[in-house]
């Protein structure tokens, strides 16, 4: 597919363009963040930056809509436009392209939802960005996009044809007998205006060290759901040139614009060598990362407690005060003698500073002999609550079934 990007102002090159020429306009302008955006690149080579202080917000705006309007105008009549934003101006920019385009015009606010796990300041943590889909008239290109169903949906809503009644409530369709009208397997959910795809984690291959740099996913999921194979896709500021690359994956034709020289630069190199960074999470879904035992944390229920996932050493953490070190804890296993539960305790919890590890000893019968092997500091054994109640309840002659 044939990819271009241009060196210099947006507004200037828009106007050299055809009206009616262009499928997608994707917008990802400064944010009004009123700071100076540097990164280096993972081989601490280069530094890219771009500033975004303005003098006001008025003037902020004013350079917006001189470029919305020329991308208006380069919208073909089936064409939309996805104008990128997060909470420093979303609720200006929804009232520029109310204005603009026109508020029938407007489809959808959609937010792009990651996970992020710092955060200093005394409010929540922000975790999405706002992107704004319009239209340039209500004959639009759109392709619906399914995604999974929830697990905890009935099997009769996948398979059996749903109808309104006489009322408008939705029911199961039947025929002149009255037996359910099966639909066969449907393709999914409509996907919903809440995109959950993770943000570019630093180790991602296709990290290229430049400020707000977008993940490709996120740009191939806009451009298949408004445009087809061999449209055209105009990313006015193109930056490291995301949206160029996800469009020549896709089959589309693309052009890019950016007024930094050295972001120009490196969408070539991109387009050059194109990289998508593939995604367990989204692959897996964030369940499968779900991996705490839950019958070991049963023995803690009750107990306030952090569950540890994906650690074989480590069940959950005990909430301290801030600034203490951790208290770490760990249930034996169903056939694991004292021995082995403390050596896994204590491989995955030595390095991490802990005030002491707890050991929750579930067989009580095993010689304590065993834990003498464990290397130091000390762990703390503990008799689980539950298996001393079963314990004592068998001494009286009471059996208790184990869960299986």
């Amino acid at each position: 597919m044939a990819s271009n990007v241009h060196h210099g102002d947006c507004l200037e090159v828009a106007r050299g363009l055809a009206a009616e020429s262009v499928d997608l306009v994707y917008v990802d302008p400064p944010f009004f963040t009123q700071k100076t955006h540097a990164l280096v690149t993972p081989d601490r080579s280069t530094t890219f930056q771009f500033s975004d202080e303005w003098a006001s917000r008025v003037q902020y705006l004013a350079f917006l809509r001189a470029r919305l309007q020329e991308f208006r105008r380069v919208l073909k009549a089936t064409g939309s436009l996805f104008f990128h934003c997060d909470t420093n101006a979303s609720h200006h920019i929804r009232c520029l392209l109310d204005e603009l385009f026109g508020e029938a015009m407007f489809r959808s606010e959609i937010i792009w939802h990651y996970r992020r796990w710092s955060n200093s300041q005394r409010n929540p943590l922000s975790s999405h960005q706002t992107i704004f889909f319009y239209s340039k008239t209500e004959d639009y290109q759109y392709h619906q996009i399914f995604d999974d169903y929830s697990p905890a949906t009935n099997v009769d809503q996948i398979l059996q044809r749903r109808q309104r009644d006489e009322h408008g409530k939705a029911v199961y369709a039947r025929d002149m007998l009255g037996n359910v009208v099966c639909d066969g397997h449907k393709n999914g959910v409509p996907i919903a205006d809440v995109w959950d795809i993770p943000f570019l984690n630093p180790k991602a291959k296709e990290r290229v060290g430049y400020p707000t740099q977008k993940p490709i996913l996120l740009l191939e999921r806009i451009i298949a759901l408004v445009t087809s194979p061999g449209d055209m896709v105009l990313d006015p500021f193109a930056g490291s040139g995301t949206t160029l690359v996800a469009a020549d994956l896709l089959g589309r034709h693309s052009l890019g614009i950016d007024i930094s020289l050295d972001a120009v630069e490196l969408a070539r190199q991109r387009l050059a060598q194109p990289i998508r960074t593939s995604s367990e999470l989204l692959r897996r879904g964030r369940e499968s990362y779900a991996q705490a035992d839950e019958e070991s944390l049963a023995h803690l229920h009750g107990l306030p407690i952090v569950p540890v996932q994906r650690n074989r050493g480590i069940d959950a953490l005990l909430k301290v005060n801030p600034g203490e070190n951790p208290v770490l804890i760990r249930v034996q296993r169903r056939g694991e003698d004292l021995g082995e539960a403390g050596e896994a305790l204590y491989s995955a919890g030595q390095s991490k500073l802990p005030a002491t590890m707890v050991l929750v000893v579930t067989d009580s019968r095993q010689p304590a002999g065993l834990f003498n092997l464990l290397p130091p500091p000390d762990v703390l054994l503990i008799h689980s609550t539950a298996t001393e109640l079963m314990e004592r309840l068998a001494d009286r002659g009471i059996a208790v079934t184990a869960k299986e």
